[in-house]
C-alpha cells in the first residue's frame, strides 16, 4: 500500500487522546488499508510497533511484530503481527522493570523507563473478534510503549531519572555495555 509520514514530537496530535475505531468498520476497505499502510510504515522505519497516532490517524488502533533474534532493541523474544484494536491493558503484577525505549516519533533518543512486566490486554483482532492476550517481559513494555500513543502520552513522560534520557549515539557509547 502506503508508507505513511510518522509525525514527531511537538505534533500536537501526539498529545492527543484517539477516538476508539468503530467496531462495525472493522471490515471496510478503510480498515484494511489503513493497517497495510501502517504495516508497510512500520517496516519502513525498522521499528517494531506503530500506533494509528504516530501516522496522524487518531484512532485506537495500534500494531505489533518482533522478529526473534537481535535487534537495536537487543536480543529479542518474537511477536508474531498483531492488530490491536479499542485496547485495554490490565496490570497482572505491579512489579517493574526498566528499559531504554526508543519510539518512530522521538527520533534519535533513548530513555530509560520502568513499566509492570506482567499484563493483560483486552482488544479486538483484525478480524473483529474479541481477544484476550497476557503478555511479559519486554513485549509487555512495547504493547504499553504503543498503547500509551492511543491516550497521548510518549515514552518520555515515564522517565522517572532524567539523566537516563540520552541521544542514540551516547546511549550505544556510554549506556548499552551497561545494561548487558
Amino acid at each position: 500500500m502506503t508508507i505513511r509520514n510518522i509525525i514527531r514530537m511537538g505534533h500536537p496530535s501526539l498529545r492527543t487522546l484517539a477516538t476508539p475505531f468503530p467496531e462495525q468498520d472493522i471490515h471496510s476497505d478503510r480498515f484494511r488499508d489503513l493497517i497495510q499502510d501502517m504495516r508497510d510504515t512500520l517496516h519502513a522505519a525498522g521499528g517494531i510497533g506503530l500506533a494509528a497516532p504516530q501516522i496522524n490517524e487518531m484512532v485506537q488502533v495500534a500494531i505489533i511484530e518482533i522478529d526473534e533474534g537481535p535487534s537495536r532493541y537487543g536480543d529479542l523474544g518474537a511477536v508474531e503481527f498483531s492488530v490491536f484494536v479499542n485496547p485495554r491493558v490490565t496490570v497482572l503484577n505491579p512489579e517493574a522493570k526498566g528499559y531504554w525505549e526508543g519510539c518512530l516519533s522521538v527520533p534519535g533518543l533513548r530513555g530509560f523507563v520502568n513499566r509492570p512486566q506482567s499484563i493483560q490486554v483486552d482488544y479486538l483482532d483484525a478480524d473483529g473478534c474479541v481477544q484476550q492476550r497476557c503478555f511479559e517481559g519486554f513485549a509487555a513494555t512495547v504493547v504499553q510503549h504503543e498503547f500509551d500513543h492511543l491516550i497521548g502520552k510518549l515514552y518520555i513522560d515515564h522517565i522517572e531519572d532524567p539523566t537516563l534520557l540520552s541521544f542514540e549515539a551516547e546511549f550505544e557509547q556510554f549506556h548499552l555495555s551497561a545494561q548487558d
